[in-house]
């Protein structure tokens, strides 16, 4: 038996059919379920692009997913209606165009598509229909991992430690969508998308990029990377070397199930799956703590630090962003994310921690220029990490742990062969001189001195964390010179 006659899926972070939560629900439910995917005009009107430069590789990235995804429906004799407006008044009127009773989507823990899922379930329930929300991409999501006490973990060790006691076969299972594929409506008439034209848009780099949409792309990845998976834990730090698994875009716009990552991961074993399972928990326990404290989109998680007056040096914040620094290290990867729309992680710590502890300049401002730079653009995942290396997150690295930008470029790109990729005019710079080419005296090709001198920059922060009242205990803070 049925619960309803006509029933809409909307995709939105979920751009596949396999192992689709959403879509299952739905199909589950309804003698007949339509698609829909909105590009949101809420959401596109905010992105930082001109008439001048009107390229963003997510939304390109986005158009070709749900060109892909409208492609396997109509495999399927179905079809994908793609509209273009604020999803907040579509949504509820193309549900009464085809009188569907319900609408199930895939559950989103930012705060602004908690805002807009609030208003589009109560246009919904005026009308007599209701919005079903459903997990999707974590495996844990909310109050699923809680202390013995009933509240959200702050550390993530813990949450770590119960998020695997809890694991088992069921949170692991993929959806089996196939089998109900022919309760999607069929498709009457051709259905056409808006072109990236219309949608204000035009092709960047994708191609150059090597970049493939789609779960077609992303099981491609997917299939590279167990073959490599054995080696993560002792590759994934150096970004000259083929270690990540590159998935991170398509996690974001769910090309690919969590479900199927973490199972792999979990039954494959062995220090490299456990490394890259652990990052899987990470993406968990950040999207569970923005959903519990949204408020950390703008404030620090420990509220202690929001008193912490920000130097910003005249100068600092766009040197930094422009790739001027004067250290090879943060250079290159500003020059990787500028060129390419992606950031090695390590190479988003190294220079989350050059901005906020050696350039003195506020976390949110760098989390902001990730936010306009990142193709797989994470909010949760970024804010947690921004917090995490400016020393004021949940979590978060020790206030008085600095990274050293030297030693982190001796330690995780030692024959400068990253930095040389994207800093050219060094090339004739010998690797001794290579991570400090100030201390050489030519071939510096243009490149400019350092921009601040570590020790004293150091220093300088270690005083305005003080500011604030914090510990005085810093018997441990040698230690970050040699990180």
């Amino acid at each position: 038996m049925f619960d309803m006659d006509t029933a809409l899926i909307w995709f939105r972070r979920d751009l596949r059919i396999k192992d689709n939560a959403a879509l299952y629900a739905a199909l589950k439910a309804a003698r007949r379920v339509h698609a829909v995917f909105v590009f949101d005009t809420d959401i596109l009107a905010t992105l930082p692009v001109s008439k001048a430069d009107p390229v963003d590789r997510r939304v390109e990235f986005i158009w070709h997913s749900v060109a892909a995804l409208k492609a396997e429906l109509e495999a399927h004799g179905s079809t994908l209606h793609v509209l273009h407006g604020s999803a907040r008044c579509l949504i509820p009127q193309f549900a009464a165009q085809i009188n569907a009773a319900a609408v199930y989507t895939a559950r989103d823990y930012e705060p602004f598509a908690n805002s807009r899922d609030a208003a589009v379930a109560e246009a919904l329930r005026a009308a007599g229909r209701v919005l079903n929300r459903v997990k999707d991409q974590v495996i844990f999501e909310l109050d699923e991992v809680l202390t013995a006490t009933g509240k959200p973990y702050h550390v993530f060790t813990p949450y770590k430690r119960s998020w695997l006691g809890k694991l088992n076969d069921f949170y692991l299972a993929a959806y089996p969508v196939t089998r109900y594929l022919d309760r999607l409506a069929p498709a009457v008439e051709a259905v056409t998308m808006p072109t990236l034209a219309d949608l204000g848009f035009v092709a960047g780099n994708l191609a150059q990029l090597r970049i493939t949409p789609g779960s077609a792309g992303a099981e491609t990845l997917f299939a590279d990377f167990q073959q490599r998976i054995a080696q993560y834990k002792d590759t994934r730090n150096f970004p000259a070397v083929k270690g990540p698994s590159y998935l991170s875009v398509h996690l974001r716009f769910g090309t690919i199930s969590i479900r199927e990552l973490a199972r792999i991961a979990y039954l494959h074993g062995g220090a490299g799956a456990e490394t890259w399972l652990s990052e899987l928990i990470w993406r968990d326990f950040y999207q569970m703590l923005l959903a519990r404290y949204p408020e950390t989109v703008s404030h620090a998680f420990q509220s202690k630090f929001d008193a912490l007056e920000w130097p910003n040096p005249a100068g600092h914040f766009e040197a930094w962003c422009a790739a001027r620094t004067g250290y090879p290290i943060v250079d290159a990867a500003m020059r990787q994310l500028n060129q390419t729309g992606y950031m090695h992680n390590r190479l988003r710590m190294i220079v989350a921690s050059f901005l906020v502890k050696d350039l003195h300049v506020d976390w949110r401002w760098g989390e902001r220029y990730f936010a306009d730079k990142l193709i797989d653009y994470d909010q949760a995942a970024n804010i947690g990490g921004w917090q995490w290396s400016a020393g004021v997150g949940t979590d978060a690295q020790p206030w008085f742990r600095i990274f050293n930008p030297v030693t982190q470029s001796e330690n995780f790109d030692p024959q400068g062969k990253f930095i040389r990729r994207y800093l050219p005019e060094l090339a004739a710079v010998p690797d001794k001189f290579i991570h400090a080419p100030w201390k050489h005296t030519s071939g510096m090709g243009g490149y400019p001195p350092p921009i601040v001198e570590h020790a004293r920059a150091r220093a300088i922060t270690l005083a305005l964390f003080r500011s604030v009242g914090v510990s005085d205990d810093v018997s441990s803070s040698t230690q970050g010179e040699a990180e």
